[in-house]
């Protein structure tokens, strides 16, 4: 399997947009900390870091043909992911008609949701920073549909069938981006 330190080489390699690069460091942490606290059930925590940075490795490839979003990256990952790795990377675009077959496919769906919330609420804050935002502020914001109107909600509560509440994962997930703000530049 591929190491974190390449999957971020890599990441670097084929991703020019700045903030597209930010969003996957993003939903990899939202993974991560989706990992640890789900240790239970037996998440991999180094797998779904990796599927959480490497999710949108195709993203400016497919841009403009995105039923192949995902399909590309898996492609591209095939002798580095494990196969329940390469589906959970396909799955998370609805595009491509695929559902996701396990707790890490469901969780990417959740994560890479939650992070297009979080991110533009701190953007919306006088600071600018993830600091100021607060559970309170993106059950707000998630309320508000006009607000990130791309943000599928129907996917952010996914984290129910993962067994959090959407107060709870809304926690963890701001932690998480806390946890990296300065890499985030928030």
């Amino acid at each position: 399997m591929i190491s974190i330190e390449k999957a971020l080489e890599l990441m670097k390699g084929e991703i020019e947009n700045d903030n597209l690069r930010k969003h996957m460091l993003a939903v990899s942490k939202i993974m991560a900390a989706l990992a640890d606290k789900m240790e239970i059930t037996g998440a991999d925590k180094e797998k779904w870091t990796l599927v959480g940075l490497l999710h949108d490795l195709d993203y400016e490839r497919t841009k403009d043909n995105p039923e192949k979003h995902g399909i590309v990256t898996a492609e591209m990952l095939k002798e580095e992911l494990s196969d329940d790795c390469l589906q959970a990377i396909k799955a998370h675009n609805k595009r491509t008609g695929l559902e996701p077959n396990s707790v890490m496919g469901k969780a990417l769906i959740a994560a890479d949701a939650v992070s297009g919330l979080i991110v533009p609420t701190a953007l919306m804050m006088p600071t600018r920073k993830l600091s100021e935002v607060s559970v309170k502020s993106l059950k707000k914001k998630f309320s508000d549909k006009s607000f990130a109107r791309n943000v599928s909600r129907e996917s952010i509560m996914v984290c129910e069938e993962l067994g959090f509440e959407r107060k709870e994962f809304f926690k963890l997930a701001l932690d998480a981006l806390q946890g990296i703000s300065d890499n985030l530049g928030l």
